[in-house]
């Protein structure tokens, strides 16, 4: 089916207002959305779930502000240069924490409930958490990410130029290559979308003055994650097939532990319940007993990324799918009162954890890179921008400073917004229409399930916390195999969201490992038995499509 000339107003000399497209209904796509639509700007926004299904509402902590008189930019970005092991971009970070002060004064404008403090910059109240000199997080209690979200949402529910579309997925993004019969002038370009509407399952074909990226990161692509069923790179997929880059894909933020359960696969343990005591045990058939002492003096108190590894180190060696977090001698009444949360959502699964040991994993957290994008959100293919947790602006280098990513999505949300209403308008033309003439309805759904569930553990045993060339390697090869089947069965089946979030997946853990395999040191987030040392001077791992081993398919 083809839409070309989306249902809004015409311009004065008769033509169509194209809309700008922003996939993703995040924060970073409704930030870009709300500064779009008070300039008079027409906006569709596509989420491809429901529409409060995506990351932004999961995020528990806060988003930084430097607010405080004890505070200053250049602490901020101090603090940020010093999590990010070297290679953060240090105009970045100073851009992002300049302008922090200004995207929380706009959040509380848009009616963010944060939690108060009379006596606090703002009226907030501040706290602080790892990496941070001093306070500098605005919250709303422990569930920051869900107030913003709801807030956002609901302006842009009720506001008259912001269409907001449920259960649509992208499929590609058009440009110069989907016009078959010669390429017009001007074409090398993002023209719009096709997406895919799941409920009707039909693929339209939608025009757009701009389209922006903001579909969140890759977490899926790995066994566990602390991720919504959303994070499949759809974004990161659709824009390297497009030809733009990608950077430092290798740097995949892991949080030490999850919880592991059947029934709930993507639940965080805080790390606070380790720092008020719970230890860190093997499974009874793994010898039992305590081992953070041995990998670390810190012991459980450790940094984020050494516990992580040490509990991938101890499944690996042992065998064994979890590890325990032993809390019960805390008490019960001590962590009712301390830990309500974890109590009470560990006990629905039958676990009571005033007398029981929480089974958890470490699990994908963050993508700290991505689309390669200028400070304005744009990428390299004119007429196509991306912003959040899709994108590689530089901010977060080798790993992320705690509650840095909802900052990023509001700052550049705005610039980018800036950016599309500054460019110049292009004429509208007549797209090629969606086409499955050649095509049927897939009969062995049974493919897309089982190259999932390969593709999954296999970047969780060869692509994880710790890695080696050698796996890397043999990932590569069974990766390229899969893409293989996809690309075949994409050819000759009509599509449908499994399939396409799979096909996604598989270009990003393509990115990953190749990422990786460039990095011949170990460096935040990435390490590499192969490479234990960290080079004096490195920089960015960025890919092109300059390489002929790095050619995209399709």
């Amino acid at each position: 089916m083809s839409m070309n000339l989306p249902e809004n107003s015409l311009r004065a000399d008769g033509a169509p207002e194209l809309p700008v497209v922003i996939v993703g209904a995040g924060l970073a796509g409704l930030t870009a959305a709300l500064h779009l639509a008070n300039q008079g700007q027409e906006v569709v926004v596509l989420a491809k779930r429901g529409l409060g299904e995506g990351a932004t509402a999961w995020a528990q902590g806060g988003i930084v502000g430097v607010l405080g008189s004890d505070d200053s930019v250049e602490s901020h970005v101090r603090d940020t240069q010093d999590a990010g092991a070297g290679l953060v971009d240090e105009d970045t970070a100073r851009f992002i924490a300049t302008n922090s002060a200004e995207a929380i004064a706009w959040l509380v404008e848009q009616g963010v409930p944060f939690s108060p403090d009379p006596e606090g910059p703002l009226g907030l109240h501040l706290t602080r958490e790892g990496g941070h000199a001093v306070r500098r997080i605005a919250h709303a209690a422990d569930a920051t990410g869900k107030a913003i979200h709801e807030s956002l949402l609901a302006q842009a529910r009720a506001h008259p130029r912001v269409r907001l579309r449920e259960h649509c997925m992208a499929v590609d993004l058009i440009t110069h290559r989907h016009f078959k019969s010669g390429v017009p002038a001007g074409a090398n370009r993002c023209h719009g979308v096709y997406v895919l509407d799941i409920r009707a399952q039909r693929v339209e074909t939608l025009a757009a003055r701009s389209v922006v990226l903001a579909t969140g990161g890759v977490g899926k692509v790995y066994r566990y994650t602390s991720n919504p069923e959303t994070a499949t790179g759809d974004g990161i997929a659709m824009a390297w097939r497009a030809g733009c880059r990608v950077a430092n894909m290798e740097f995949i933020q892991f949080h030490p532990t999850c919880l592991y359960h059947p029934q709930d696969r993507t639940f965080l343990i805080t790390e606070a319940l380790r720092g008020e005591g719970g230890l860190l045990k093997l499974p009874d058939a793994a010898g039992g007993g305590r081992f953070m002492p041995d990998h670390d003096p810190r012991a459980e108190l450790a940094p984020r990324d050494i516990v992580a590894r040490a509990i991938d180190f101890e499944m690996k060696k042992h065998g064994v799918d979890h590890v325990w977090l032993d809390a019960t001698h805390l008490g019960e009444a001590f962590l009712k009162e301390h830990f309500p949360t974890i109590h009470a959502r560990c006990l629905s699964l039958g676990i009571d954890i005033a007398r029981q040991p929480i089974p958890v994993v470490p699990a994908a957290h963050y993508t700290c890179g991505g689309v390669v994008t200028d400070l304005h959100g744009r990428t390299d293919l004119p007429g196509l921008f991306a912003v959040g947790e899709a994108t590689y602006t530089g901010l977060h280098g080798a790993n992320r400073l705690a509650s840095n990513s909802l900052l990023e999505c509001v700052v550049i949300g705005k610039t980018c917004a800036q950016a599309i209403l500054e460019t110049p308008r292009v004429a509208g033309r007549v797209l090629p229409a969606w086409d499955e003439s050649l095509v049927e309805n897939a009969d062995e759904q049974v493919v897309i399930s089982h190259n999932w569930d390969e593709l999954r553990l296999l970047m969780w045993n060869y692509v994880g916390i710790v890695r080696t060339t050698r796996r890397l390697e043999r990932a590569l090869h069974r990766i390229e195999l899969l893409k293989g089947e996809v690309d075949d069965y994409y050819a000759n089946f009509k599509v449908n969201r499994d399939l396409l979030e799979l096909r996604n997946l598989l270009v990003c853990g393509e990115l990953i490992v190749r990422s990786a395999l460039r990095r011949h040191e170990s460096r935040g987030l990435h390490y590499s038995r192969d490479y234990p040392q960290t080079l004096p001077v490195s920089f960015p791992t960025v890919l092109t499509h300059k390489a002929r081993s790095l050619q995209h398919h399709g």
